[in-house]
């Protein structure tokens, strides 16, 4: 009976002996197919980096080439800026100049040097008559002064000798009437309802308007009278309404302002 229990006892013991050994060898191989096959978290994990990698080159990459475009804007900036100083110099060594010359000039004058003799009234706004700018010329008459043609004209409600109604008229921006054709003598004329000084006056033999040209085409009157000045009567038919008179006479004016 010992004998048989001894050999049973010997008969697990060996069947649990290669139980163990069975699950050793398991486990060993299981390490082993481990370390044969990596994970697949180790392989995400080194493709996710290398991945990170590509992207940061990619980046760099392309903040590298805005480089170029940048430095092409900058240039462009510095040469436009470069022309605008130097036209700056130009304009300003122009104005200097001028401003030399023109401080020559005045020098010149103050030093007495010889000039055009000095004009009287009536000849510097015969001038300014003549040489108004062209913009100045297509404005409206001024309230109580009447348009015609390029002209302005007022007919005075006063009387004054014939110089004092130059004087009048030249204070208003004008001067005396001149009577440059039959059309401007036919308005007058109408317009016209009393004797008026117009601009025309008599200087040695010859008779000069107030803008220094001489009569060429006159309207005088059948009894044309006595004086050195020029009365145009209202009274009269337009193409003989010229009367001659005293330039100390007192009555009405026209005065004329172009425009």
């Amino acid at each position: 009976m010992e004998m048989q229990d001894v050999s049973k006892e010997k008969e697990r013991s060996e069947g649990a002996g290669e139980a163990m050994l069975q699950v050793q060898t398991e486990e060993e191989t299981d390490h082993y197919a481990q370390l044969q096959s990596p994970s697949e978290d180790v392989y995400s994990e080194s493709t996710g980096r290398s991945s990170e990698k590509k992207k940061a080159g990619k980046k760099s990459g392309g903040k590298t080439s805005l480089y170029p475009t940048v430095c092409v804007f900058l240039g462009l900036i510095c040469l436009i800026l470069l022309v605008v100083v130097i036209s700056l110099g130009v304009k300003l060594q122009t104005e200097s100049a001028f401003c030399q010359g023109h401080e020559k000039a005045t020098g010149a004058d103050k030093s007495g040097a010889s000039f055009a003799p000095a004009c009287s009234v009536d000849q510097c706004q015969a001038f300014f008559n003549e040489f108004q700018p062209e913009h100045c010329r297509y404005q409206k008459c001024a309230t109580g002064w009447t348009a015609f043609d390029k002209s302005c004209f007022y007919f005075s409600t006063t009387r004054l000798s014939w110089d004092k109604s130059q004087q009048n008229c030249i204070s208003r921006g004008g001067s005396l009437a001149v009577v440059t054709s039959p059309e401007l003598q036919s308005f007058l004329a109408k317009e016209s309802i009393l004797n008026y000084w117009i601009g025309l006056r008599q200087t040695g033999a010859e008779w000069t308007w107030v803008n220094r040209t001489v009569l060429k085409e006159s309207h005088w009157s059948e009894s044309p009278k006595d004086g050195d000045c020029v009365v145009l009567s209202g009274r009269n038919p337009p193409e003989k309404n010229w009367i001659r008179a005293s330039c100390q006479s007192y009555t009405y004016y026209i005065c004329q302002l172009n425009f």
